[in-house]
């Protein structure tokens, strides 16, 4: 018996053919594409590595997880020194003042002085330099929260005044300088 295109069996091996030449075309689709996907993922881990992008993200979650703690620890450590600095910078000379007066009358141009040099606290102190024609003098008083450790003059209590004051509050020294003035 002889086997032709036409009966059963040619028809089985012309369909297997076609199935055999689909499946070769799939499986030189699934080539490319793994080949794509190999450069792309030589792409992400770099050259000369053999390992898998699991093993490569693993990785990348290790190192993201040590450069958070390092950012951490930096962080902790710049807040203790901020804090310090912080502290330090309380104690500077923050608030200050200068008033300009007449101490005898005399019309010569406001010549004397009282100067208020005060830190956060309110505290440190207050200069205060009277000039009269022949002769000069120049006190010192220390200032404790805003307070005289001694009677302070009126001259020398509104430079205290006008050194606390809130920022901002610039109309108040005008109108003390016309006062004075």
């Amino acid at each position: 018996m002889s086997a032709t295109i036409t009966d059963t069996q040619g028809i089985v091996a012309i369909a297997a053919a076609a199935v055999a030449v689909i499946a070769l075309l799939v499986g030189i689709a699934l080539m490319r594409s793994v080949r794509s996907l190999k450069h792309s993922q030589r792409m992400v881990i770099g050259e000369g590595r053999e390992r898998d992008l699991v093993a490569h993200a693993a990785e990348l979650q290790d190192s993201f997880e040590a450069l958070r703690m390092y950012v951490e620890d930096a962080a902790s450590r710049l807040d203790g020194r901020l804090g310090g600095a912080e502290d330090r910078l309380g104690g500077a000379l923050s608030h200050r003042s200068l008033v300009r007066y007449d101490a005898y009358n005399e019309l010569s141009g406001q010549q004397s002085m009282s100067i208020a040099l005060l830190d956060d606290a309110h505290s440190g102190i207050v200069l205060s330099c009277i000039h009269h024609r022949d002769q000069a003098r120049v006190y010192a008083k220390q200032v404790h929260g805003g307070r005289g450790e001694l009677e302070l003059s009126p001259e020398e209590a509104e430079a205290v005044r006008l050194a606390v004051r809130p920022a901002g509050d610039e109309e108040q020294v005008d109108v003390a300088a016309r006062q004075s003035g």
